[in-house]
């Protein structure tokens, strides 16, 4: 390449000057910062752009103006610029200086980058439009996004918005270098002061980076992505191949400065070397754009240069920017040729592999590797063409490749620059045209055709057009009308606004290279600078030489090197792509995403089969643990005989049977193990029915079994039928007679067989007629008989029972004595059966027979010669036929007992023979007893209403002295009439010398109201019974439900800056408002949990305004409320996630500055992105999978399967609380707030968890150890030192031996006064049958002594609270009366020695299945009876296993029960003075009749300790009798 004579003087002025250079001048900032340094300001990256008047919004401040205040842009655009394409400019400017001009724009402007929060102003389309109309009713938008703007702008008329210069001011070779040092030196090598290259040394590398560069999508090909596009200091040089070509020649210019600046200095630094020869290249730069471009674009000279002025102000004005300068766009051609030195235009390479004789500027714009510019020479014979090719006229014409394909998103890919434009000059706020002029100081324009005369004469179409749509010319808008009024050159506002730009740049540029103070130059080179013109640029960099190009590159002249080629239309080009959309969610991203949702959602299920999987596994460990510790099961050894499988019907599974014929022609079924199944006396029967299958292998038989359900066996083949066959008829000759046999298909076999269910059905209707017959009551009360067909009620009549139906209808064994003899008597005929008459005949007498009938009936069933005696033995027999029924709750001494005090007690002793009248005068006491004792079969309790006081119940309360003499018949009972609401009460003194007290019913018509009144009246009372609760729960959902709403008001009506009233209002509205609840329930439900903590304050004034009691409800209740608000959270996450997978990239990159950098791509991130690149994604996925296994293993179920999984999966909330503060510490949409709520109740967790931990490490010693009946294991340890309780607390308890992180909560049975502690831990799971293990005595021979204990408490419970009422009633179910032991105990202690407690009077009602299950708590209540001198403790023991009182089973128990207190003084099955009795507590009745009681007392306590059962009925009744103006009931309870 040779040089021009000008470049070579200033080379050598150079390096004459930096033979010895440093950097001894000051660098330029690349942001343009300290430009100007009394306004540091000014001229900046990140400035705001100037006004040179007011703003124009509809409100003054922001509001753009829009239709219908101002036209459509689009139908401007097409009035005003449509026209014929290829006419050349007036005055000859080439392509070049038009691209020129160009970079000289981005080099001080840039505003395209959208604000934040995305404003949307889409464009219209008109429906007509040539181009994007639609004949469809949707509507087609050219889309807009506003431009980003200062935020402390727009709040009023007196500021309104300014929009930001995304760039510096000055012409300091920003689109060269770059805005910003980083970016520079992403663009530096670092050697030899170098600009980085790609593969070819004369192009700049690709990017790498996605940050810098604005990468825009292919709106031809569609392709994105910032891969292909080279790296300059401009984001926008990629825009088309003309500026990208451009941008290339300033890239080669530096290095060919630091090339030759390297040879003369090889000594210099990289630094030095790029400063050096950055300087220049911008202040050659600055020489050609102000005193070369300038004036060839204006058509005028520009002034000198005046001096530095400090006070100017170089900031972009918004009129130049959106208005003056886009002048330019009239001179854009639809494409651009390309030339080699020799004036050959070459063929271009279209996308689709296809030729054209230029480069098509509408396919051009973001070509990544576009294959015209593949090389350096490509780029050379490019800027040869631009610079031989003169471009479009000055006019108002906009060639198509602008006006209707402009690119646009990939949502819709075409749009209208010019469109664009207007509608950004409205963005911008911009005044009028005639505003301008008058600014100007010009004439405002009256009329249309005064904006242009000449136009107007050629074309006075185009100003009716714009009269039409603007109307008053008034409202005409800068840029249109700065369009028309120009001609050759710009007209008189564009020029002015340019020239006004322009000057306030230099002028203000305190870096200007003509600024001599600056000391950057001397007058020699600024004088070289001067003289260096852009074609001496283009010789110095590119292949061509001095007559290869015209002196004047922004002009073309006659006689210039090339002749000019012909005018470019689009005719000859490649057509333009047409408008395409695109979806960003396309159809495998939905599949996909919805499958992942799914998966997400189904993680509770994947936790429910591994809990599943672990109590199966549990269980199975427990059962072979049972069977290890009670060693093997003996069961029978199975029979010898023929093996089948029998058929159990349709809903039935066959289980294997072995099938025996005895010598007593019985036909035995038994099971596996060997037991008896069923036995069939063959030869009862006339003849022996069987039916075989002929088809399917011959395996099915069916033997007819009458008034039985039938035998339905399947053999393993039809040899083995065979020989079952031979079986029955072998040696029984007179069966074999009487054997039919009869063949049919297995199908039918099956349907003729009577199936268990199907007898079952018979035997039901059998007992609803019976009932209906016997009780006559109506067809509703015996149960819907119009369904049951006639075939089925003769089946019905017809049947007879067999001994073990009617065992099975009185609730008892088939071998039962009581059974038996009951069946022999009502079986009249002998045949082993009862008919329907028989059975009414017995049952009858019990529904309404006198107590004489029901006497004589008893007296009969033992009367076996029938002779109105009964002997000694025999009348034993029927005695012990009666305590038979207590299922063994009596041991045989007992029973013995009883019958002896009987016998006495009756005088009979001394008697062999006892007569009916003697049996009837013993039961003479009981009459009232005898009068209401039914026969309690299965089935009637719901078909009768006639049945009288089955329901009642004994309450057994002494009142005072006030009787009723009518009701001490029965001595300890009264009885009440039917129909009075079940709230007889019955009372009961203690026994002794004294008659008992009967309670009488109160009075209650005092308290009767309307329906309304009581209403009211309940709500009041639940109001005040449970106000504590109701306030603490309205503090916490009030907290929770007002964070929720902050958020939600935040981000729905005041985050301006977040972009959210422009996206997923909705999603992102309810993610972060549940977020915000989950923040304060997570970390606050952990004072639920400070057991320490809550135990302490149950002493202190606290306990009368919080709920403590109820502190493990909360919790639930508020990890219910987190879960919920947990899918709620990931639902508004699901919404989210779609909506910013179809957001554009500018809207996410508002949502979230941090994660994303708008860089024009706008393809959003996938769906995979959100849910696994990102910590928020992860961790809240692995958070769903953990809160989906601890909320399982929490469930009440699993909880009691397997506890200590339960206890595990627990201890994963440090794993909830160290990823939730991840989740939210990226800090995708706000700040972290999580930390904020969880600290305070994390260190009081943590200071409860230390107290905790530093009595866990102290090992206790086992004073004691005993195996108690009903797997209860006794404990007595040491107690520690300064280990303090209070009666009803209890402790968490690990043994050592079993594990030291596997704790269990019990109750203290010992009593504060105690030397020692103690516990009754029953043996209902793994860890406590493996305890009883531990502690069993042969082991203890083996080891020594005991394995010790870590204690852990203890801890506050409502227990405790039993003596801050005068009255408390505690009620214990099974093992659940471990806490009483210790509250009876401790208050039996504390009067005995006189110490003052508030508690009066307490009742304590125990619950068991049989009192031999807990014979433990029996010898306590044994003890509390012997030192309760006050008679503190009123003690009901209620035996549920038994059926009630007023059944016939049971009226003979009660009877030896009287008798026995009556000799004795105590229970016969308790062996306590107190009364045992039978079936369940009448809660409501025992309440009620307390407020008669304790008429005085406000509130009574009710403690209770049990299955969720009992704790429930006893709520319950709490909750009825405080519906009453009475005595208020506080019920405390715990669950096991």
């Amino acid at each position: 390449m040779q040089l021009h004579t000008s470049t070579r003087w200033s080379l050598i002025a150079l390096s004459l000057t930096y033979t010895y250079s440093v950097i001894t001048f000051e660098v330029q900032r690349f942001d343009g910062w300290y430009n100007n340094l009394a306004h540091h300001s000014r001229g900046t990256t990140g400035a705001p752009l100037l006004r040179l008047l007011p703003a124009r919004y509809s409100d003054g401040a922001y509001q753009a103006l829009q239709e219908p205040h101002l036209p459509n842009p689009r139908r401007i655009s097409n009035a005003a610029t449509r026209g014929k394409s290829g006419l050349l400019s007036y005055r000859n400017q080439t392509i070049l200086s038009l691209f020129f001009g160009y970079h000289v724009v981005l080099e001080v402007v840039d505003t395209r980058r959208p604000g934040c929060p995305p404003e949307f102003m889409h464009i219209p389309v008109p429906p007509d439009d040539p181009i994007f109309g639609n004949s469809s009713t949707e509507q087609v938008l050219l889309p807009f996004q506003r431009a980003e703007w200062l935020h402390e702008t727009g709040q009023s008329p007196n500021n309104p918005r300014t929009q930001v210069n995304q760039v510096t001011a000055w012409i300091d070779g920003s689109s060269i270098y770059g805005s910003s040092s980083s970016w520079c030196d992403e663009l530096r090598t670092f050697q030899r002061g170098l600009l980085s290259s790609g593969s070819d040394k004369d192009l700049p590398k690709k990017s790498g980076s996605s940050y810098f560069m604005w990468s825009p999508p292919d709106p031809s090909t569609g392709q994105t992505g910032s891969e292909g596009f080279y790296e300059f200091g401009n984001a926008w040089a990629n825009e088309n191949i003309f500026t990208v070509a451009e941008g290339i020649i300033w890239f080669r210019y530096h290095n060919y400065l630091a090339s030759r600046l390297y040879e003369e200095h090889p000594s210099w630094s990289d630094e030095e070397l790029f400063q050096n020869a950055r300087k220049r290249v911008i202040a050659t730069f600055q020489n050609i754009a102000f005193y070369e471009w300038l004036p060839a674009y204006l058509g005028a000279s520009v002034p000198p240069y005046p001096g530095y002025q400090q006070y100017l102000d170089p900031g972009i004005s918004a009129e130049f920017h959106v208005a003056a300068v886009r002048f330019g766009l009239t001179l854009v051609p639809p494409g651009v040729y390309m030339r080699n030195r020799t004036c050959h235009y070459r063929s271009v390479v279209n996308s689709d592999g296809s030729t054209s004789p230029a480069v098509r500027l509408c396919n051009s714009f973001w070509n990544r590797n576009n294959p015209n510019l593949k090389f350096g020479q490509d780029v050379d014979d490019l800027i040869m063409g631009m610079a031989s090719q003169v471009a479009e006229r000055e006019d108002n014409i906009i060639v198509e490749d602008l006006r209707d394909y402009m690119y646009g998103p990939l949502q819709f890919s075409r749009s209208d620059a010019v469109a664009l434009t207007i509608q950004r000059g409205r963005d911008f706020g911009l005044p009028s045209y005639n505003q301008v002029r008058e600014a100007l100081d010009m004439p405002p324009v009256q009329a249309w055709g005064e904006i242009n005369p000449k136009l107007n004469q050629t074309n006075p179409q185009l100003f009716e057009k714009l009269s039409e749509l603007y109307g008053d010319i008034s409202s005409l808008e800068l840029f249109v009308g700065s369009l028309l009024e120009s001609g050759e050159v710009p007209g008189p506002v564009t020029s002015a606004i340019i020239l006004d730009q322009f000057e306030r740049i230099r002028n203000a540029d305190r870096f200007w290279f003509e600024n001599k103070l600056n000391g950057l130059f001397t007058e020699e080179e600024i004088q070289a600078i001067r003289n260096t013109s852009y074609h001496d640029i283009i010789l110095s960099v590119t292949s061509a030489e001095s007559g290869d190009v015209q002196k004047n590159l922004f002009f073309w002249l006659n006689g210039d090197p090339c002749p000019q080629p012909r005018p470019v239309t689009d005719s000859v080009l490649q057509p333009c792509t047409k408008a395409s959309s695109m979806s960003y969610f396309d159809m495998s991203s939905k599949v996909g995403y919805g499958i992942s949702v799914i998966v997400l959602f189904i993680f509770p299920l994947v936790s429910f089969l591994a809990a599943w999987a672990v109590a199966y596994i549990r269980a199975a460990r427990y059962r072979r643990f049972l069977r290890k510790t009670r060693g093997p099961t003996k069961d029978k050894e199975p029979a010898c005989g023929t093996t089948a499988c029998e058929w159990q019907g349709e809903s039935g599974l066959p289980r294997q049977v072995s099938l025996v014929v005895d010598e007593k022609k019985r036909l035995q079924i038994y099971g596996e193990n060997g037991s008896l199944l069923r036995c069939h006396k063959l030869g009862t029967q006339d003849h022996l029915e069987i039916l075989l299958s002929n088809d399917r292998q011959r395996r099915a038989l069916l033997l007819k079994i009458p008034k039985e359900y039938d035998l339905v066996l399947f053999f393993e083949d039809d040899v083995q039928r065979s020989e079952f066959l031979r079986n029955l008829r072998c040696d029984r000759e007179e069966v074999t007679k009487s054997l039919r046999v009869t063949e049919l298909s297995e199908r039918d076999l099956l349907s003729e067989a009577v199936t268990k269910e199907q007898r079952d059905q018979i035997v039901e209707t059998f007992f609803r007629h019976a009932f209906a017959k016997i009780l006559d009551i109506d067809r509703s009360d015996a149960g819907d008989l119009s369904c049951v067909s006639s075939k089925r009620t003769r089946e019905a009549l017809q049947c007879e029972l067999t001994g073990a139906e009617f065992a099975d209808a009185l609730g008892l064994r088939p071998d039962s004595h009581f059974v038996e003899s009951m069946f022999s008597l009502a079986d009249k005929d002998g045949n082993g059966y009862l008919s329907f008459q028989e059975f009414i005949d017995v049952v009858i007498i019990f529904m309404k027979g006198t107590p004489e009938e029901k006497s004589k009936l008893l007296f009969s069933m033992h009367d076996i010669r029938e002779d109105g005696f009964l002997s000694k033995q025999e009348f034993c027999s029927l005695l012990r036929s009666f305590l038979e029924i207590s299922s063994n709750i009596l041991s045989k001494s007992q029973a013995d007992d009883a019958i002896e005090a009987m016998l006495q007690a009756a005088g009979f002793d001394n008697k062999d023979h006892i007569t009916w009248e003697d049996f009837h005068r013993l039961l003479q006491d009981y009459e009232n007893v005898l009068q209401f004792a039914q026969l309690n079969i299965k089935g009637l309790e719901t078909h009768s209403k006639n049945r009288r006081n089955l329901q009642h119940r004994v309450s057994f309360i002494n009142i005072g002295e006030k009787t009723d003499s009518t009701a001490e018949k029965d001595g300890d009972f009264v009885y009440s009439c039917p129909g009075d609401e079940g709230q007889e009460l019955r009372q009961r003194k203690k026994l002794g010398l004294c008659s008992p007290k009967v309670y009488v019913k109160p009075q209650r018509n005092r308290y009767i109201r309307s329906p309304v009144q009581q209403k009211i009246q309940e709500f009041k009372r639940f109001v005040e019974n449970y106000r504590r609760h109701i306030v603490c729960l309205v503090i916490i959902y009030g907290i929770t439900a007002g964070l929720a709403l902050e958020r939600c008001y935040f981000y729905g009506l005041q985050a301006d800056s977040s972009g959210i009233p422009e996206t997923s209002i909705v999603g992102i509205i309810v993610s972060r408002g549940s977020a915000a609840a989950i923040s304060f329930l997570f970390p606050y439900m952990l004072l639920t949990v400070c057991r320490n903590l809550i135990t302490m304050c149950r002493e202190t004034f606290l306990n009368r305004y919080v709920p403590f009691d109820s502190a493990i409800d909360l919790h639930r209740l508020m990890a219910m409320t987190a879960i919920v608000l947990t899918v709620v959270h990931s639902l508004g996450h699901v919404v989210n996630i779609y909506i910013f997978c179809v957001s554009d990239l500018s809207i996410l990159a508002c949502l979230f500055p941090k994660v994303f950098s708008n860089n024009g791509s706008e393809l959003p991130a996938k769906w995979t992105f959100w849910f696994f690149q990102t910590v928020p994604g992860l961790t809240g996925i692995i958070l769903l999978f953990i809160l989906a296994f601890m909320y399982v293993f929490a469930s009440q179920y699993f909880r009691r399967i397997s506890f200590r999984g339960f206890w595990i999966t627990h201890y994963l909330y440090v794993l909830i609380y160290a990823l939730t503060m991840i989740h939210g510490s990226f800090a995708l949409l706000q700040e972290p707030r999580f930390h904020i709520y969880l600290i305070p109740p994390a260190l009081l967790f943590l200071l409860d968890k230390l107290i905790s931990l530093s009595r866990k490490k102290v090992e206790i010693p086992v004073l004691k150890a005993e195996l108690l009946p009903s797997g209860v294991t006794y404990l007595e340890f040491k107690r520690p030192q300064g280990f303090t309780y209070r009666s009803g607390q209890w402790v968490r308890v690990a043994c050592l031996e079993l594990g030291t992180d596997e704790y269990h909560p019990f109750t203290l049975t010992s009593a504060p006064n105690e030397e020692n502690l103690s516990l009754h831990i029953r043996a209902v799971g793994p860890w406590t049958s493996k305890l009883r293990e531990i502690y069993n005595p042969d082991r203890l021979h083996e080891l020594g002594a005991y394995s010790k204990l870590y204690l852990d408490g203890p801890f506050g419970e409502g227990h405790q609270e039993w003596k801050d009422f005068e009255v408390s009633v505690l009620v214990g179910g099974g093992i659940g009366v471990t806490p009483f032991a210790s509250i009876l105990k401790d208050l039996v202690f504390k009067t005995s020695v006189k110490f003052k407690v508030q508690c009066k009077k307490v009742y304590f009602i125990w619950v068991t299945r049989t009192q031999r299950q807990f014979e433990w708590v029996s010898d306590i209540i044994r003890e509390v009876e012997e030192m309760d001198a006050q008679e503190l403790v009123s003690v009901h023991i209620y035996i549920t296993q038994l059926a009630e009182k007023f059944d016939l089973r049971t009226t003979m128990l009660y009877v030896c029960e009287r008798h026995f207190q009556k000799v004795w003084n105590r229970s016969l099955f308790t062996g306590l003075r107190s009364v045992t009795h039978f079936g369940r507590p009448p809660l409501l009745a025992f309440f009620s009749s307390l407020q008669e009681v304790h008429p005085e007392v406000g509130k009574i306590g009710v403690f209770s300790c049990g299955p969720p059962g009992l704790t429930k009925n006893v709520e319950k009744a709490c909750q009825q009798m405080n519906k009453r103006d009475q005595a208020h009931f506080i019920h405390h309870f715990e669950n096991f």
